[in-house]
């Protein structure tokens, strides 16, 4: 195929210049979104417009190291259809994946609800805690002998971000670590609970396409009455004591 045989590069929306009253609407209705949802403001994710756009960052800080602001969606004005938005994430910096139209109470929604993981991947846990009216209330749950989760007064099925918040009271924050495997549509499966509860295994998996299984294991645990999240190196993962063993060894400082 020559060059001039190759598709045309789709040309990007034009965004539609709003007066300051339009914007200063669909921010107070983006900062409404995000206080509504339990997921959203436990994470600190706030809207910005900047440029024309309006972005929906979320503040990181690492032990250590300086704090920075993750842009985890935006949302442009679009010219065409009239008064729409454009709801987008970023894969890979400079590269921005479409996710949905809509008005500004819709798209907002749709990030508090995402269980793919494009921007958070908690919309089911964000939805159990509004049906538990919401701030920090927890729902009952009950763990079966082979370490799956169940609504006490329902006997549904709990995933198991829910189990960790709801049953073992890991923030929120904490139980969206790590983001990455999350976003890589990892699934989590918790292989092994310490009998105090204080320390949970985590194995995050995914399929390749020839069918092979790869990922990652993270600890969940409270370490001086706060829960934390701990990425562990491959060979030290099979159990909880060989990933606290090893950490210990690097003064709890997880794996990269």
């Amino acid at each position: 195929m020559s060059r001039r045989d190759w598709p045309e590069r789709a040309a990007r929306p034009k965004i539609q210049r709003l007066s300051p009253e339009r914007k200063e609407t669909i921010l107070a209705t983006l900062a409404e979104g995000i206080e509504a949802s339990p997921v959203l403001s436990a994470l600190g994710v706030r809207a910005r417009a900047l440029r024309g756009r309006f972005y929906l960052e979320r503040p990181w800080e690492e032990p250590g190291e300086d704090p920075e602001i993750e842009v985890i969606g935006r949302i442009t004005p679009l010219t065409k259809p009239t008064d729409a938005l454009l709801l987008e994430t970023e894969y890979r910096k400079g590269s921005w994946t479409e996710i949905a139209q809509g008005s500004a109470p819709e798209l907002i929604d749709r990030v508090a609800a995402d269980t793919e993981g494009a921007f958070h991947g908690l919309g089911v846990l964000d939805n159990s805690i509004r049906a538990s009216g919401g701030g920090t209330a927890r729902q009952a749950v009950e763990m079966q002998p082979d370490r799956h989760f169940v609504y006490s007064e329902t006997g549904g099925k709990c995933s198991v971000q829910e189990a960790l918040h709801h049953f073992f009271g890991i923030p929120i924050a904490v139980v969206a670590e790590p983001s990455q495997w999350i976003r890589y549509r990892r699934s989590p499966e918790i292989v092994e609970v310490n009998e105090d509860r204080s320390r949970i295994l985590v194995r995050f998996s995914a399929e390749s396409f020839s069918g092979d299984s790869f990922g990652g294991t993270c600890l969940y645990a409270r370490v001086l009455g706060d829960w934390n999240a701990y990425t562990i190196k491959p060979n030290q993962s099979h159990s909880i004591a060989s990933a606290e063993a090893w950490l210990e060894k690097r003064k709890w400082g997880g794996w990269r």
